[in-house]
């Protein structure tokens, strides 16, 4: 059986004040698959290199990830993210996380806002049938 999410992307920027080996391996260990990340290379507002990565999944490789980020989401944040749904979700019903990056880095993983790790999550859009609520919902373990 095909997987259920059709992929995962992962978008986050490190700063010259980060190290990009703790962050590469916490988001490695976050998705738990074996990653190929994509870094471009770009240049802030005062000069200082900053490098955006782009880390591509998919079919089962980004069925596990998902599963993996999902099993290491607190019933807290599950249930924020299913009761507000709408607020994660775009006109396609690919789901938005912004996880914490120094959350991530130190072990946790929590909803964050500025410096995040952004987490593009596609379903196979047959699969949905209008209501990806359910689907994201199951797929987190109910919420």
């Amino acid at each position: 059986m095909k997987s259920l999410i059709q992929s995962v992307e992962l978008r986050y920027f490190v700063h010259a004040t980060e190290d990009p080996e703790k962050v590469r391996s916490a988001v490695a260990s976050l998705v738990g698959v074996a990653t190929n990340p994509e870094t471009e290379l770009l240049e802030g507002h005062f000069g200082n290199e900053i490098m955006k990565v782009t880390v591509h999944l998919t079919g089962e490789d980004a069925q596990r990830a998902f599963g993996r980020i999902a099993s290491q989401m607190s019933r807290d944040m599950k249930r924020r993210v299913v009761e507000g749904m709408a607020e994660f979700l775009d006109e396609h019903s690919a789901l938005f996380l912004r996880l914490d990056k120094q959350d991530l880095v130190s072990g946790k993983v929590s909803l964050g806002a500025g410096d995040a790790v952004r987490v593009k999550v596609k379903p196979r859009m047959y699969l949905v049938k209008g209501e990806a609520r359910e689907l994201y919902s199951q797929l987190m373990g109910g919420g």
